[in-house]
């Protein structure tokens, strides 16, 4: 099985179809040279323990039935290696690669005004992402910072912004981001929801967290928005974020929801066609071989631990189809090689692989420089910096 994307959903998914399938091979694609996805990029780096779940994601790559494919993109586009090139050495694609892209507001000015950050590039910026490395944003023009949206991404931003630097220079957050964060003049942060504070996504333990700083005060909520009754009122769990389909998803016949930003699915993790009523279960067609999970699967919705509950969803479905003696890809002519039948037409694209020992060299590095400082680690924000820790 290919797994497309090193995130939560992937390792958990993998670990799950391993466990669950005898003799079962995972080739884990990651476009970065470094893996474990949100956990990585994601996680607030004042939350360490919620990063715990990497010591069993290093457990399920310890095993030698799986393999670690990074540095590598999927796509079309130069330097990556093609998606067509993968279906006729694999028996299953797993498509659990994350929100890739913002969802976009539609206001005048968000995308071409200064100080206008999204969540996902401020959020990156800070814990290391390569994409935003150089997003440099400037926090020393006003005291006043505007964050939209009241999920806990939002909280996390706000967090960030108002606690010590010194607190979090301990942290794996980046020392560029510190050094700006030392810069700051920002002393209010304003959280703007489209609905109430009742209607807020975030959870109660990251308000609490606010609350413990010695120097943050808040401002009181008008009661006049705060029902009687709270018990019945929904909670909204969409992000500000969102999935795309992979360049070539049209032309080998995947389909994708540009609206919900998911791959169509059964909800169970196999990948249906796109037709009108592929949410009907009775109508729905199961393309044979394709899966899903995480955000790609459901939407940019729920934290770790829901993710780990929707891969074991999806792992139950490859399980069961699998000795269900379910149609899988290449049930005449395929060779099943996987890596090993792609890695010569990786190398013809340009694709240099990183292993995941490669990885571990990478890892070792950012260890050592990060306790020369008193942190965890100090990440690499340039790929090419990764890179060169192994010539």
């Amino acid at each position: 099985m290919a797994v497309i994307g090193s995130g939560p959903a992937g390792f958990y998914t993998a670990y799950k179809v391993m466990s669950k399938i005898e003799n079962s091979i995972v080739d884990m694609y990651e476009q970065l040279p470094v893996p474990f996805g949100l956990v990585r990029f994601g996680v607030a780096p004042d939350h360490p323990e919620v990063k715990n779940c990497q010591d069993k994601f290093e457990e399920v790559a310890e095993s030698p039935r799986f393999n670690f494919v990074g540095n590598i993109s999927i796509g079309n586009q130069a330097g990556a290696l093609p998606l067509r090139t993968l279906l006729p050495h694999y028996d299953a694609i797993l498509f659990a690669y994350g929100a890739s892209k913002d969802r976009a507001l539609g206001i005048e000015g968000e995308d071409s005004l200064k100080g206008i950050y999204s969540a996902r590039a401020f959020v990156g910026w800070y814990n290391g992402l390569p994409e935003y490395s150089d997003l440099a944003p400037d926090l020393t023009t006003g005291e006043e910072a505007v964050v939209i949206g009241q999920g806990n991404v939002a909280l996390d931003v706000a967090r960030i912004l108002l606690q010590d630097p010194e607190i979090l220079k301990e942290t794996d957050i980046t020392t560029n981001a510190i050094q700006t964060l030392r810069r700051s003049k920002v002393k209010r942060v304003r959280v703007v929801g489209r609905r109430g504070p009742m209607q807020g996504a975030f959870t109660i333990k990251e308000v609490r967290e606010m609350m413990k700083f010695p120097s943050v005060a808040f401002h009181s909520v008008d009661t006049s928005l705060i029902p009687e009754d709270v018990s019945k009122l929904p909670r909204p769990t969409k992000r500000i974020m969102e999935s795309e389909a992979l360049s070539e998803f049209s032309e080998l016949g995947i389909p994708f929801n540009d609206r919900s930003g998911i791959i169509p699915n059964d909800h169970l993790g196999r990948i249906v066609n796109d037709a009108a009523d592929w949410t009907d279960e009775k109508r729905a067609r199961h393309l044979p071989g394709m899966y899903c999970a995480g955000w790609v699967k459901r939407g940019p919705t729920g934290v770790i631990a829901s993710t780990m509950d929707d891969a074991f969803s999806t792992a139950d479905s490859i399980a069961m189809d699998w000795y269900g003696k379910v149609p899988f890809l290449n049930a005449e002519g395929g060779d099943s090689l996987g890596w090993d039948g792609v890695k010569d037409e990786a190398e013809k694209q340009g694709c240099r692989r990183v292993s995941w020992e490669d990885w571990k060299k990478i890892d070792r590095v950012e260890r050592s420089e990060g306790q020369k400082s008193g942190k965890a680690r100090e990440k690499f924000t340039k790929v090419e910096d990764m890179l060169a820790v192994l010539d």
